[in-house]
Protein backbone atom coordinates (compact mmCIF):
# COMPACT_ATOMS: atom_id res chain seq x y z
CA UNK A 1 0.00 0.00 0.00
CA UNK A 2 1.21 3.61 -1.20
CA UNK A 3 0.82 6.35 1.35
CA UNK A 4 2.66 9.81 2.06
CA UNK A 5 2.52 13.06 4.50
CA UNK A 6 2.69 16.38 4.44
CA UNK A 7 2.62 18.95 6.43
CA UNK A 8 -0.58 21.68 6.88
CA UNK A 9 0.78 24.30 8.86
CA UNK A 10 0.29 23.07 12.88
CA UNK A 11 -0.85 19.35 11.25
CA UNK A 12 0.10 16.69 9.23
CA UNK A 13 -1.69 15.85 6.39
CA UNK A 14 -2.03 11.72 6.39
CA UNK A 15 -2.92 9.48 2.56
CA UNK A 16 -3.34 5.86 2.31
CA UNK A 17 -4.28 4.47 -1.34
CA UNK A 18 -6.42 1.82 -1.21
CA UNK A 19 -6.79 0.92 -5.01
CA UNK A 20 -9.97 0.85 -7.30
CA UNK A 21 -13.35 0.85 -5.47
CA UNK A 22 -14.90 -2.68 -6.29
CA UNK A 23 -18.54 -0.81 -7.14
CA UNK A 24 -17.87 2.39 -8.54
CA UNK A 25 -14.00 1.57 -9.99
CA UNK A 26 -12.72 4.72 -8.56
CA UNK A 27 -9.67 5.38 -6.84
CA UNK A 28 -10.14 5.00 -3.21
CA UNK A 29 -7.90 6.91 -0.58
CA UNK A 30 -8.34 7.12 3.45
CA UNK A 31 -6.84 10.46 4.82
CA UNK A 32 -6.23 11.36 8.40
CA UNK A 33 -5.06 14.59 9.90
CA UNK A 34 -2.95 14.43 13.02
CA UNK A 35 -1.70 17.54 15.37
CA UNK A 36 2.01 17.00 16.98
CA UNK A 37 5.87 16.06 15.54
CA UNK A 38 6.43 14.29 12.51
CA UNK A 39 7.36 10.82 14.28
CA UNK A 40 3.81 10.46 15.31
CA UNK A 41 2.31 11.46 12.06
CA UNK A 42 4.57 8.48 10.61
CA UNK A 43 3.61 6.10 13.63
CA UNK A 44 0.29 7.20 12.34
CA UNK A 45 0.64 6.77 8.56
CA UNK A 46 1.86 2.36 9.45
CA UNK A 47 -0.73 1.99 11.09
CA UNK A 48 -3.22 3.15 8.37
CA UNK A 49 -0.92 1.39 5.64
CA UNK A 50 -1.13 -1.96 7.51
CA UNK A 51 -4.58 -1.71 8.60
CA UNK A 52 -5.32 -1.32 4.66
CA UNK A 53 -3.07 -4.55 4.22
CA UNK A 54 -5.02 -6.13 6.63
CA UNK A 55 -8.05 -5.51 4.96
CA UNK A 56 -9.12 -3.52 8.18
CA UNK A 57 -10.38 -0.07 5.94
CA UNK A 58 -13.66 0.10 4.03
CA UNK A 59 -12.27 0.04 0.59
CA UNK A 60 -15.62 1.34 -1.47
CA UNK A 61 -18.11 4.09 -0.92
CA UNK A 62 -21.24 1.37 -1.30
CA UNK A 63 -24.23 1.54 1.24
CA UNK A 64 -25.39 -1.66 3.07
CA UNK A 65 -28.56 -1.23 0.96
CA UNK A 66 -26.08 -2.26 -1.98
CA UNK A 67 -24.27 -5.04 -0.61
CA UNK A 68 -27.57 -6.54 0.64
CA UNK A 69 -28.88 -6.71 -3.02
CA UNK A 70 -25.83 -7.93 -4.66
CA UNK A 71 -25.59 -10.48 -1.67
CA UNK A 72 -29.18 -11.97 -2.45
CA UNK A 73 -28.79 -11.84 -6.02
CA UNK A 74 -25.72 -14.27 -5.40
CA UNK A 75 -26.81 -16.46 -2.48
CA UNK A 76 -30.45 -16.54 -3.44
CA UNK A 77 -29.57 -18.75 -6.71
CA UNK A 78 -29.06 -21.60 -4.28
CA UNK A 79 -31.76 -21.04 -1.72
CA UNK A 80 -35.22 -22.56 -1.34
CA UNK A 81 -37.93 -21.23 -2.82
CA UNK A 82 -39.68 -20.59 0.65
CA UNK A 83 -36.01 -19.52 1.58
CA UNK A 84 -36.25 -17.03 -1.07
CA UNK A 85 -39.51 -15.46 0.18
CA UNK A 86 -38.65 -15.59 3.70
CA UNK A 87 -35.31 -13.83 3.37
CA UNK A 88 -36.93 -11.10 1.10
CA UNK A 89 -39.47 -10.25 3.37
CA UNK A 90 -36.81 -9.66 6.10
CA UNK A 91 -34.86 -7.80 3.83
CA UNK A 92 -37.96 -5.81 2.83
CA UNK A 93 -39.68 -4.78 6.31
CA UNK A 94 -36.29 -5.62 8.69
CA UNK A 95 -33.41 -4.44 7.15
CA UNK A 96 -33.76 -2.06 4.23
CA UNK A 97 -35.64 0.50 6.08
CA UNK A 98 -32.89 0.69 8.62
CA UNK A 99 -29.64 0.46 7.09
CA UNK A 100 -30.61 0.61 3.08
CA UNK A 101 -28.76 4.32 2.82
CA UNK A 102 -26.00 3.66 5.98
CA UNK A 103 -22.45 3.64 3.51
CA UNK A 104 -20.75 0.69 4.91
CA UNK A 105 -17.67 2.61 5.73
CA UNK A 106 -19.98 3.72 9.24
CA UNK A 107 -21.81 0.86 9.97
CA UNK A 108 -20.40 -0.71 13.63
CA UNK A 109 -21.24 -3.59 15.61
CA UNK A 110 -23.25 -1.16 17.93
CA UNK A 111 -25.08 0.18 15.08
CA UNK A 112 -26.67 -3.57 14.03
CA UNK A 113 -26.77 -4.37 17.90
CA UNK A 114 -29.23 -0.92 18.15
CA UNK A 115 -31.19 -2.35 15.08
CA UNK A 116 -31.62 -5.85 17.16
CA UNK A 117 -33.06 -3.84 20.48
CA UNK A 118 -35.54 -1.78 18.03
CA UNK A 119 -36.46 -4.95 16.00
CA UNK A 120 -37.29 -6.81 19.68
CA UNK A 121 -39.58 -3.90 20.70
CA UNK A 122 -40.99 -2.68 17.50
CA UNK A 123 -40.06 -4.19 14.88
CA UNK A 124 -43.41 -6.52 13.84
CA UNK A 125 -46.60 -5.54 12.22
CA UNK A 126 -48.03 -2.30 13.47
CA UNK A 127 -44.95 -1.93 15.88
CA UNK A 128 -45.60 -4.60 17.78
CA UNK A 129 -42.10 -6.77 19.23
CA UNK A 130 -40.42 -9.02 17.05
CA UNK A 131 -39.79 -12.62 18.86
CA UNK A 132 -35.96 -12.78 19.55
CA UNK A 133 -35.81 -15.87 17.07
CA UNK A 134 -36.78 -14.11 14.19
CA UNK A 135 -34.50 -11.21 15.06
CA UNK A 136 -31.82 -13.89 15.21
CA UNK A 137 -32.93 -14.97 11.94
CA UNK A 138 -32.60 -11.73 10.47
CA UNK A 139 -28.86 -11.42 12.32
CA UNK A 140 -27.88 -14.19 10.38
CA UNK A 141 -28.77 -12.41 6.90
CA UNK A 142 -27.18 -9.39 7.47
CA UNK A 143 -24.02 -11.43 8.96
CA UNK A 144 -24.09 -13.36 5.57
CA UNK A 145 -24.91 -10.42 3.57
CA UNK A 146 -21.87 -8.64 5.60
CA UNK A 147 -19.24 -11.56 5.19
CA UNK A 148 -20.09 -11.67 1.47
CA UNK A 149 -18.92 -8.03 1.83
CA UNK A 150 -15.74 -8.79 3.12
CA UNK A 151 -14.86 -11.95 0.89
CA UNK A 152 -15.26 -9.49 -1.97
CA UNK A 153 -13.09 -6.75 -0.35
CA UNK A 154 -15.67 -4.10 0.05
CA UNK A 155 -15.00 -4.10 3.60
CA UNK A 156 -12.23 -5.38 5.91
CA UNK A 157 -14.26 -6.73 9.02
CA UNK A 158 -17.90 -7.86 9.81
CA UNK A 159 -19.63 -5.72 11.67
CA UNK A 160 -22.67 -8.24 12.32
CA UNK A 161 -20.30 -11.12 13.60
CA UNK A 162 -18.98 -8.68 16.28
CA UNK A 163 -22.55 -7.56 17.00
CA UNK A 164 -24.73 -9.46 19.97
CA UNK A 165 -28.20 -10.87 18.75
CA UNK A 166 -30.65 -11.92 21.09
CA UNK A 167 -30.16 -15.55 22.78
CA UNK A 168 -32.77 -17.79 21.53
CA UNK A 169 -33.70 -20.38 24.41
CA UNK A 170 -34.50 -24.35 22.84
CA UNK A 171 -38.42 -24.66 22.84
CA UNK A 172 -39.83 -27.60 25.11
CA UNK A 173 -40.89 -30.20 23.82
CA UNK A 174 -44.61 -30.65 24.47
CA UNK A 175 -46.52 -32.70 22.26
CA UNK A 176 -50.39 -33.64 22.61
CA UNK A 177 -51.14 -37.26 24.04
CA UNK A 178 -52.67 -39.63 22.53
CA UNK A 179 -56.10 -38.89 23.94
CA UNK A 180 -55.71 -35.18 23.32
CA UNK A 181 -55.01 -35.90 19.87
CA UNK A 182 -58.08 -38.14 19.57
CA UNK A 183 -60.24 -35.19 20.56
CA UNK A 184 -58.79 -32.77 17.70
CA UNK A 185 -58.90 -35.17 15.17
CA UNK A 186 -62.52 -36.49 16.07
CA UNK A 187 -63.71 -33.22 15.50
CA UNK A 188 -61.74 -33.09 12.23
CA UNK A 189 -63.53 -36.17 11.03
CA UNK A 190 -67.30 -34.56 12.19
CA UNK A 191 -66.61 -31.68 10.56
CA UNK A 192 -63.95 -31.15 8.17
CA UNK A 193 -62.94 -35.48 6.68
CA UNK A 194 -60.78 -34.21 4.42
CA UNK A 195 -58.45 -32.18 7.19
CA UNK A 196 -59.03 -34.92 9.09
CA UNK A 197 -57.50 -37.18 6.92
CA UNK A 198 -54.50 -35.32 6.37
CA UNK A 199 -54.14 -34.71 10.07
CA UNK A 200 -54.33 -38.10 10.77
CA UNK A 201 -51.28 -39.35 8.26
CA UNK A 202 -49.10 -36.21 9.57
CA UNK A 203 -49.44 -37.76 13.04
CA UNK A 204 -49.28 -41.43 12.07
CA UNK A 205 -45.72 -40.91 9.36
CA UNK A 206 -44.41 -37.88 11.28
CA UNK A 207 -44.03 -36.17 7.97
CA UNK A 208 -43.75 -32.58 7.40
CA UNK A 209 -46.43 -30.39 6.34
CA UNK A 210 -44.79 -29.49 3.37
CA UNK A 211 -44.31 -33.35 2.69
CA UNK A 212 -47.81 -34.43 3.18
CA UNK A 213 -49.63 -31.65 1.05
CA UNK A 214 -47.25 -32.87 -1.73
CA UNK A 215 -48.48 -36.11 -1.79
CA UNK A 216 -49.68 -37.74 -5.05
CA UNK A 217 -51.70 -40.91 -5.58
CA UNK A 218 -48.73 -42.48 -7.52
CA UNK A 219 -46.69 -42.03 -3.73
CA UNK A 220 -49.38 -43.65 -2.11
CA UNK A 221 -49.72 -47.80 -2.20
CA UNK A 222 -53.05 -48.60 -0.44
CA UNK A 223 -52.16 -52.10 -0.77
CA UNK A 224 -49.00 -52.53 0.64
CA UNK A 225 -50.09 -49.45 3.15
CA UNK A 226 -46.76 -47.29 2.19
CA UNK A 227 -46.16 -44.14 1.60
CA UNK A 228 -43.37 -42.64 -0.81
CA UNK A 229 -42.12 -39.19 0.54
CA UNK A 230 -39.69 -37.47 -1.45
CA UNK A 231 -41.30 -33.83 -2.47
CA UNK A 232 -42.34 -30.83 -0.29
CA UNK A 233 -44.71 -27.91 -1.42
CA UNK A 234 -44.15 -24.78 -0.38
CA UNK A 235 -45.06 -20.98 -0.61
CA UNK A 236 -42.59 -19.18 -3.14
CA UNK A 237 -42.61 -15.78 -4.57
CA UNK A 238 -44.52 -16.39 -7.18
CA UNK A 239 -47.08 -19.03 -5.22
CA UNK A 240 -47.19 -22.58 -4.61
CA UNK A 241 -43.52 -24.43 -5.34
CA UNK A 242 -42.93 -28.02 -5.76
CA UNK A 243 -39.62 -28.80 -4.28
CA UNK A 244 -37.36 -31.57 -2.88
CA UNK A 245 -37.59 -32.74 0.60
CA UNK A 246 -35.76 -30.50 3.67
CA UNK A 247 -32.95 -32.74 3.61
CA UNK A 248 -32.90 -33.78 -0.33
CA UNK A 249 -34.10 -37.47 0.55
CA UNK A 250 -36.48 -39.40 0.19
CA UNK A 251 -38.01 -42.25 2.29
CA UNK A 252 -41.04 -45.11 2.08
CA UNK A 253 -43.43 -44.89 5.31
CA UNK A 254 -45.39 -47.96 6.56
CA UNK A 255 -48.92 -47.08 7.72
CA UNK A 256 -51.25 -48.44 10.33
CA UNK A 257 -54.26 -50.27 9.29
CA UNK A 258 -56.19 -47.54 10.07
CA UNK A 259 -54.55 -44.83 8.43
CA UNK A 260 -54.51 -46.98 4.97
CA UNK A 261 -58.50 -47.71 5.66
CA UNK A 262 -59.22 -43.65 6.11
CA UNK A 263 -57.50 -42.89 3.15
CA UNK A 264 -59.35 -45.53 0.85
CA UNK A 265 -62.38 -43.69 1.90
CA UNK A 266 -60.47 -40.20 1.08
CA UNK A 267 -59.99 -42.09 -2.24
CA UNK A 268 -63.41 -42.64 -2.71
CA UNK A 269 -64.59 -39.08 -1.34
CA UNK A 270 -62.36 -37.63 -4.66
CA UNK A 271 -63.64 -40.05 -7.03
CA UNK A 272 -67.21 -38.45 -6.31
CA UNK A 273 -66.20 -35.48 -6.67
CA UNK A 274 -64.56 -36.20 -9.87
CA UNK A 275 -67.56 -37.71 -10.99
CA UNK A 276 -69.36 -34.25 -10.57
CA UNK A 277 -66.63 -32.40 -12.05
CA UNK A 278 -66.38 -34.67 -15.07
CA UNK A 279 -62.61 -34.96 -13.89
CA UNK A 280 -60.99 -37.96 -12.73
CA UNK A 281 -58.67 -39.27 -9.71
CA UNK A 282 -55.57 -39.85 -11.46
CA UNK A 283 -51.92 -41.08 -10.18
CA UNK A 284 -50.52 -36.99 -10.61
CA UNK A 285 -53.72 -35.81 -8.86
CA UNK A 286 -53.05 -34.43 -5.69
CA UNK A 287 -54.21 -36.18 -2.44
CA UNK A 288 -55.13 -32.81 -1.18
CA UNK A 289 -56.56 -30.61 -3.29
CA UNK A 290 -59.62 -28.23 -3.41
CA UNK A 291 -59.49 -28.17 -7.12
CA UNK A 292 -61.89 -29.76 -9.78
CA UNK A 293 -58.79 -31.63 -11.34
CA UNK A 294 -57.04 -31.93 -7.83
CA UNK A 295 -53.79 -30.15 -9.99
CA UNK A 296 -52.45 -28.37 -6.95
CA UNK A 297 -52.22 -29.14 -3.44
CA UNK A 298 -53.27 -26.97 -0.79
CA UNK A 299 -51.36 -23.83 0.81
CA UNK A 300 -49.48 -24.99 3.77
CA UNK A 301 -50.90 -22.03 5.98
CA UNK A 302 -54.39 -23.33 5.48
CA UNK A 303 -53.35 -26.42 6.43
CA UNK A 304 -52.16 -25.10 9.47
CA UNK A 305 -54.62 -22.45 10.54
CA UNK A 306 -57.39 -25.01 10.67
CA UNK A 307 -55.72 -27.30 13.02
CA UNK A 308 -54.82 -24.55 15.31
CA UNK A 309 -58.28 -23.94 15.67
CA UNK A 310 -59.72 -27.43 15.90
CA UNK A 311 -57.17 -27.26 19.06
CA UNK A 312 -58.55 -23.88 20.26
CA UNK A 313 -61.85 -25.31 20.29
CA UNK A 314 -60.57 -28.26 22.28
CA UNK A 315 -58.69 -26.47 24.86
CA UNK A 316 -55.01 -26.62 23.41
CA UNK A 317 -54.41 -23.50 21.98
CA UNK A 318 -50.71 -23.82 22.45
CA UNK A 319 -50.17 -26.90 20.31
CA UNK A 320 -49.05 -26.44 16.56
CA UNK A 321 -49.42 -28.69 13.64
CA UNK A 322 -45.90 -29.12 13.97
CA UNK A 323 -46.05 -31.21 17.07
CA UNK A 324 -47.24 -34.04 15.55
CA UNK A 325 -44.05 -34.65 14.34
CA UNK A 326 -43.10 -34.30 18.41
CA UNK A 327 -45.64 -36.78 18.77
CA UNK A 328 -44.93 -39.21 17.02
CA UNK A 329 -40.69 -38.90 17.55
CA UNK A 330 -41.90 -38.98 21.81
CA UNK A 331 -44.56 -42.11 21.57
CA UNK A 332 -41.87 -43.77 19.58
CA UNK A 333 -39.16 -43.42 21.73
CA UNK A 334 -41.25 -43.96 24.78
CA UNK A 335 -42.37 -47.47 23.06
CA UNK A 336 -38.10 -48.43 22.92
CA UNK A 337 -38.21 -47.98 18.92
CA UNK A 338 -34.97 -47.50 18.01
CA UNK A 339 -33.27 -43.92 17.03
CA UNK A 340 -32.50 -44.43 13.98
CA UNK A 341 -35.65 -46.09 12.56
CA UNK A 342 -37.26 -43.11 14.50
CA UNK A 343 -34.52 -40.47 12.21
CA UNK A 344 -35.60 -43.02 9.39
CA UNK A 345 -39.54 -42.33 9.23
CA UNK A 346 -38.93 -38.44 10.39
CA UNK A 347 -37.00 -37.55 7.21
CA UNK A 348 -33.81 -36.51 9.45
CA UNK A 349 -30.52 -36.78 7.79
CA UNK A 350 -28.78 -39.06 10.81
CA UNK A 351 -30.57 -40.32 14.12
CA UNK A 352 -27.83 -37.90 15.79
CA UNK A 353 -30.05 -35.37 14.83
CA UNK A 354 -33.22 -37.27 16.17
CA UNK A 355 -31.51 -37.91 19.53
CA UNK A 356 -30.58 -33.86 19.70
CA UNK A 357 -33.72 -32.86 19.24
CA UNK A 358 -35.45 -34.79 21.64
CA UNK A 359 -32.50 -34.77 24.07
CA UNK A 360 -34.65 -33.02 26.82
CA UNK A 361 -37.47 -35.70 26.27
CA UNK A 362 -34.80 -38.83 26.68
CA UNK A 363 -33.21 -36.95 29.65
CA UNK A 364 -37.22 -37.42 31.32
CA UNK A 365 -37.78 -40.96 30.19
CA UNK A 366 -34.03 -41.71 31.45
CA UNK A 367 -35.82 -41.59 35.35
CA UNK A 368 -38.16 -44.07 33.96
CA UNK A 369 -35.18 -46.63 32.38
CA UNK A 370 -33.50 -46.28 35.78
CA UNK A 371 -36.56 -46.89 38.10
CA UNK A 372 -37.45 -50.03 36.17
CA UNK A 373 -33.79 -51.15 36.24
CA UNK A 374 -33.64 -51.01 39.79
CA UNK A 375 -37.16 -52.88 40.02
CA UNK A 376 -35.87 -55.85 38.45
CA UNK A 377 -32.79 -56.24 40.77
CA UNK A 378 -33.46 -58.34 43.23
CA UNK A 379 -31.69 -59.49 46.65
CA UNK A 380 -31.89 -62.09 48.66
CA UNK A 381 -32.36 -60.48 51.86
CA UNK A 382 -34.65 -58.05 50.09
CA UNK A 383 -32.54 -54.99 50.67
CA UNK A 384 -29.47 -53.65 49.08
CA UNK A 385 -26.62 -53.62 52.75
Amino acid sequence: MKGFMRRRGEAWELRVFLGADPVTGKKRYVSKTVRGGKREAQRTLAEMITDAERGLTVRTSATVGELLEQWFELASRDFSPKTVKETRGFMDRNLLPYLATVPLAKLRASDVDALYQRLLARGGKGGRPLKPATVRRIHVILRRALGQGVKWGWIGANPAAAATPPKVLDPDINPPSGGELGRVLQRAFDEQPELACSLLLAAATGARRSEVIALRWADVDLEARTVWIHRGVVVGVDGLVEKDTKTHSARRVSLDARTAAVLVDHYDRMRHRAEVCRTEVRADSFVFSNEADFSQSWYPDTVSRSFKRLCRREGMPDVRLHDLRHFVATQLFGAGVDARTIAGRLGHRNAATTLNVYAHFLQSADRGAADIIGSVIEFPTGEAS
